[in-house]
């Protein structure tokens, strides 16, 4: 069956049937009373399977409860699968999902004895505690028996710049983001002002061109442009907005006197 399923995800590509496989070779494991070396061999073998199987399958969120389920007892998950789970979490964008799971299967004593003891907690350290920014638990892993068990003194030296490094980029993030997106779109704004200008004079000399049959549309133009402004792109709250309408209305004043004036004349 371990044979088949692999068969199944490398040849035949068929991730649905390659996971239905390990599925049940795991029950028929988990139906076995032995519980020897060779039979933890296989499990591990079908848990590894199964978990490329739902990775391919898009089916990831589950894999760590799947994992759970064959296990009882988490501190009793093999390192392989525990670097494949970190690894798939990771990459996928979701490092926290594995935080608690791998904190209490490196606190476990009987853990440190087993191989692959050390490449599990390289992991958790890079791509699960640094990722999220909890360096203080970073350091603490780095110098607590833990790290001790797992890190040469090079790999704790090295490990310790990575956490240092993160640390100078949290401080160097901007405290407040809202406030560089508003000077962001101040800026912007005040760019836009002589383009929007330019724009309005020449949309009216294309109107006033038009005759005088565009009397009309000369007032729908200059009522769209100001409810426009006022209601869909100026936000009150922003200092700029002031510039914004004042520039505006002095725009429509200019526009307004060269409309209408000869009419004021004639009707005086």
């Amino acid at each position: 069956m371990l044979e088949a399923a692999a068969e199944q995800i490398m040849v035949h590509k068929d991730f649905h049937a390659a996971f239905d496989t390990c599925d049940r070779g795991l029950r028929s494991l988990a139906s076995m009373e032995s519980e020897d070396s060779r039979c933890g061999e296989f499990k591990a073998g079908f848990c590894i399977l199964g978990i490329q199987a739902l990775a391919e399958l898009n089916q990831w969120h589950g894999v760590l409860s799947w994992v759970l389920q064959q296990y009882e007892d988490q501190e009793k998950i093999p390192a392989k699968i525990m670097q494949m789970c970190i690894l798939l979490y990771s990459k996928v964008g979701e490092p926290a999902v594995m935080q608690e799971a791998a904190r209490v299967w490196l606190h476990c004593p009987s853990n440190t004895r087993v191989p692959g003891f050390g490449t599990v907690a390289e992991l958790y350290l890079l791509h699960v505690l640094v990722p999220l920014g909890h360096t203080e638990e970073a350091r603490e892993l780095i110098v607590s028996e833990v790290g001790g068990s797992a890190f040469t003194e090079d790999q704790k030296q090295a490990a310790l710049e990575v956490v240092v490094e993160k640390e100078q980029q949290n401080r160097e993030t901007p405290l407040n983001p809202d406030s560089e997106t508003t000077t962001r779109t101040v800026s912007t704004k005040g760019a836009v002002i002589p383009k929007l200008q330019a724009m309005l004079r020449f949309l009216y000399r294309k109107l006033s061109v038009s005759g005088s049959g565009s009397f009309p549309l000369q007032r729908i133009f200059l009522a769209a442009v100001l409810l426009y402004m006022l209601f869909l792109r100026l936000d009150p709250a922003l200092p700029s907005s002031f510039m914004w309408i004042s520039k505006l209305l002095q725009l429509l004043k200019q526009m307004w006197s060269a409309m209408f004036a000869p009419y004021w004349t004639v009707k005086d």
